[in-house]
């Protein structure tokens, strides 16, 4: 039976090495068991990459004996945060249900006459360790999907590690994930990441990462995730230089206030010269995102 979520609401985080080990053990999960899964995936577009120019991902997952057929649109937000649509059911087998995939929303206009030439272009392995959490007062519980991936992307030849953490909204206000995130960072070394499996896979293939260009706070602070993003699959030291270039413009910003000023002076100091967070950086740029994101929101 399909399942449509019109919109999903996410907050995705880079781990350190020592990340996934540190999350496991912290204790706010210690009283809540994880389910472990193996989860295979393969993404499908076209040759030319027109679902990755409209910056939609279409993926079937094999999970157990189910296999799930999953379309997403591109996430809105930055620091981490996303929001976008997604729709998820189960097929019989391994090849597309291509009849539903042409009645969605993204299949109206142009993609409607690809559908025949996609096939699949990247695959995700990893395992997968899940917790449901409720977070909050009874009266105001949210109730929250925490996920720990591990494994690899393989894409064109080419391999980059899987090491993240998702946070879910499953009920209740996109508050309560900044509060979760920020309890976890008193302990992992993690850091907002905005870069989706898909189009990590995608870039990893053409060997191309595109940053935006950037005015404003949030944009400062989005082009330097995106950066640290494609440092780390694409190991070229420029990307970590614009990283850094992007945090030192961000801390220097005149339109921050004297809060947002001091989260953003703590970034670039907090990244070790492999660009890896510690707690600080985590911290500091959760404490950060989530105030640009509360100030754009009153504009």
């Amino acid at each position: 039976m399909k399942r449509l979520t019109p919109m999903e609401v996410e907050l995705k985080l880079a781990l350190a090495p020592s990340g996934p080990a540190a999350l496991i053990q912290h204790p706010h999960l210690a009283s809540h068991t994880a389910r472990k899964q193996s989860l295979t995936n393969t993404y499908f577009d076209t040759p030319q990459g027109d679902l990755a120019k409209a910056r939609i991902a279409l993926r079937l997952r094999q999970v157990d004996d189910q296999v799930l057929q999953t379309v997403k649109t591109a996430g809105q937000g930055g620091g981490g945060l996303s929001q976008r649509e997604e729709w998820e059911w189960q097929i019989a087998g391994p090849e597309l249900d291509l009849a539903s995939i042409a009645k969605l929303p993204p299949f109206q206009g142009e993609l409607s006459g690809v559908l025949d030439a996609l096939a699949p272009q990247l695959s995700t392995d990893f395992t997968r360790r899940s917790w449901q959490l409720k977070e909050g007062a009874k009266e105001q519980e949210s109730h929250i999907e925490l996920v720990l991936d591990e494994g690899e992307i393989i894409s064109g030849g080419y391999r980059t590690p899987i090491r993240e953490a998702e946070l879910e909204l499953k009920d209740g206000e996109p508050e309560a994930l900044w509060a979760l995130a920020l309890t976890l960072a008193e302990q992992v070394p993690l850091r907002p990441s905005d870069s989706s499996k898909a189009s990590r896979g995608n870039a990893l293939s053409t060997q191309q990462w595109l940053l935006p260009e950037a005015h404003s706070p949030a944009e400062w602070l989005h082009r330097a995730t995106l950066a640290l993003d494609a440092y780390h699959d694409s190991q070229q030291a420029s990307f970590l230089g614009n990283a850094q270039q992007a945090l030192a413009t961000l801390a220097d910003h005149p339109a921050l206030d004297g809060t947002a000023r001091g989260y953003a002076q703590v970034l670039p100091s907090a990244l070790d010269k492999h660009g890896q967070p510690n707690t600080a950086y985590g911290k500091a740029a959760l404490a950060l995102a989530h105030r640009l994101t509360y100030q754009t929101a009153l504009r």
